[in-house]
């Protein structure tokens, strides 16, 4: 498979599972958490399918189109390590979504993060709230949920509390 389809692939997956989460907790309270802004296309996805939903998005640096760029007030700059333990209180809530974009070329540097995130983002959460992630997290207390039909299994993850 090419890189082309293996991209178109991967950005597939991701639509249908943000899609699929976003009915999921369409009943959930709280924010949503964007980890990686990248260029801001998922951010922007998420505007559109959830509009009446804060979206707080954490990322090292901005290089996003300025149209795909949160306010200063939803934008957390900084190390995710350092930026995430304390989410709830600079967000004010619990959050309903938390989407995880932060595949890198770095193998090593994707465990850490994914480690970490599995120890942390239980605590972010609210009851009912859904993960999606392009890397396996493996959150403690948390359920694999079956990928969107037509998406193949472990191209794109989702968890649930279980």
């Amino acid at each position: 498979m090419s890189r082309l389809d293996s991209f178109i692939r991967r950005l597939s997956a991701q639509r249908e599972c943000l899609g699929l989460a976003s009915r999921m907790i369409a009943a959930v309270p709280g924010p949503v958490l964007e980890l990686g802004l990248g260029n801001g296309r998922t951010y922007d996805h998420l505007r559109r399918l959830l509009p009446d939903r804060e979206i707080f998005v954490f990322e090292r640096a901005v290089a996003a189109h300025p149209d795909c760029t949160p306010d200063g007030a939803h934008m957390i700059l900084g190390e995710l390590f350092e930026t995430l333990p304390g989410a709830v209180a600079r967000v004010g809530a619990k959050a309903a979504l938390v989407h995880a974009d932060i595949g890198s070329a770095d193998r090593e540097t994707d465990a850490r993060l994914a480690e970490f995130l599995g120890r942390v983002l239980g605590g972010l959460m609210a009851q009912g709230g859904v993960i999606v992630s392009d890397q396996g997290l493996e959150p403690e207390g948390w359920a694999a949920l079956p990928p969107p039909n037509g998406v193949e299994p472990e191209r794109y993850f989702m968890y649930k509390r279980r």
